[in-house]
C-alpha cells in the first residue's frame, strides 16, 4: 500500500506529473476512474486541479501496453509505445480483418487523421472520425475505434484532455515535443524500476503481465534495473520491490478507490488484496469491468458506485462484502470526505 501511494507513510507528491512518473503508467481506460486514481493520491487536489495538470501536459493518455489506455509521463510516451505498445500491433491484422480493413486503408486513415490534427489542432472523437470519412474510409461499427487506436498505437496521435464530455485527439509529436530517448536497456530498466517501486512487492509474473513482456524480457528488465529493484521473499514466494519498501508494517485505515485502479489491475495475482469469493462482485462475469472498491487495512471489504449526480451533490450506493461494524461504517463515511473534497460537492448515500 505504501508503494501504491495509498498508505500514510507513502511518499507525497504535489503534481500529477509526480504521481504518474512514480508509477510509470496508470490505468486510465475509464477517464473518471483515472482522474480519481490521481485524486486519491493527491489529497489536496480537486478534480479541477487534476484536470489542470493534464491540460499542462504533465501526463497524457495513450495505449502504452496491452492495448489498454494509461496515463503516462508525456515525454516518455514515445519510448513506451516503441518498447511495449508495439506488442499490441501484432494483433492489428486480426482486428483489421474483423473490421473489413486492410493495412493500406488503415494507414491511409492515419494519414488523413494526422493531416487534420497538424498545426496544434485538438479534435473531438467525432471530428476525427469525420476527417477519416472525408478521406473515403467508413468508420461505422468498430472500424472507427480501431482506426483511432491504431493511429495512437503507431505513435502518431494520443488522447488529449476532454472538451466538455467529449474525448479528443492530438498529434503526439506536437503535444509532447522533445521526448525522452533512452536506449532499449535503459528503457527496460526504467520500466522495471517504476513498476516495482510503485507496486512492490510483486512477482515476475505480475511485472510481465503488466508490461506484456515475456518472462525472459521481464527478467532482463529487472537485471537492467540493478539495485533499484531488490528481491524479497513473501510467504515463501520470490518477489521484487523498490528499496524503499523495506521495514514497512501492516497497512491500516479505510480507502475508497475507483474501478480500474492500479491497486488491483497492476497485478496478475490479486489474492493479497481480495478474497477469492469476492472477485465476482468486483468484476461481475469476469468481463474486465472493475467496480470501485472500499479497502480496509489493505483488503477489499466492499464496492461502491455513483447512483446519481447533480450540480450540488452526488449520491452513492455502498455494497459491503463483509460484515461491517458501526465503527467501520463511520470510517467509510470519513473516507468519502476526501472524495467529497475532490468533487467539490456534497456526497450522500442512497
Amino acid at each position: 500500500m505504501r508503494s501504491l501511494l495509498l498508505d500514510g507513510s507513502a511518499p507525497r507528491f504535489d503534481s500529477v506529473a509526480g504521481v504518474v512518473e512514480w508509477f510509470g503508467a496508470m490505468q486510465a481506460q475509464d477517464l473518471g476512474s483515472g482522474l480519481w486514481s490521481l485524486g486519491v493520491r493527491l489529497p489536496d487536489f480537486t478534480i479541477a486541479d487534476v484536470r489542470a495538470g493534464l491540460e499542462r501536459r504533465e501526463a497524457l493518455r495513450t495505449w502504452p501496453m496491452r492495448g489498454t489506455v494509461h496515463f503516462v509521463p508525456a515525454r516518455d510516451a514515445r519510448w513506451m509505445l516503441e518498447l511495449t505498445g508495439v506488442k499490441a500491433l501484432a494483433g492489428a491484422e486480426y482486428r483489421r480483418r474483423n473490421n473489413g480493413l486492410d493495412e493500406a486503408t488503415a494507414n491511409r486513415a492515419v494519414d488523413a487523421l494526422a493531416a487534420a490534427l497538424t498545426g496544434g489542432n485538438q479534435l473531438t472523437r467525432a471530428k476525427c472520425l469525420a476527417a477519416i470519412e472525408q478521406a473515403g474510409i467508413t468508420t461505422t461499427a468498430q472500424r472507427g475505434y480501431h482506426l483511432l487506436w491504431y493511429a495512437s498505437q503507431l505513435g502518431v496521435t494520443c488522447i488529449g484532455p476532454n472538451i466538455g464530455t467529449e474525448q479528443t485527439f492530438v498529434l503526439l509529436d506536437e503535444w509532447a515535443p522533445n521526448p525522452n530517448r533512452p536506449d532499449r536497456e535503459e528503457a527496460m530498466a526504467t520500466l522495471a524500476t517504476r513498476y516495482f517501486r510503485s507496486h512492490g512487492p510483486a512477482t515476475l509474473k505480475d511485472f510481465a503481465g503488466w508490461t506484456g513482456f515475456g518472462l525472459g524480457e521481464a527478467r532482463t528488465a529487472i537485471a537492467a534495473a540493478g539495485p533499484d529493484v531488490v528481491p524479497v521473499e513473501v510467504d515463501g514466494t520470490e518477489m521484487f520491490a523498490g528499496p524503499q519498501a523495506a521495514g514497512i508494517g501492516p497497512a491500516t485505515g479505510v480507502l475508497v478507490l475507483p474501478g480500474f485502479d492500479e491497486y488491483l489491475l497492476g497485478y496478475k495475482d490479486r489474492s493479497l488484496m481480495v478474497a477469492d469469493d469476492h472477485v465476482q462482485a468486483i468484476v461481475p462475469g469476469g468481463n474486465g469491468m472493475f467496480r470501485a472498491t472500499i479497502v480496509r487495512d489493505g483488503r477489499v471489504v466492499g464496492t461502491w458506485k455513483r447512483k446519481s449526480a447533480s450540480k450540488t451533490k452526488t449520491v452513492l450506493d455502498v455494497m459491503p462484502l463483509v460484515t461491517l461494524r458501526k465503527r467501520d461504517h463511520a470510517a467509510i463515511a470519513k473516507a468519502f470526505e476526501g472524495y467529497e473534497r475532490y468533487l467539490g460537492q456534497r456526497v450522500e448515500f442512497g
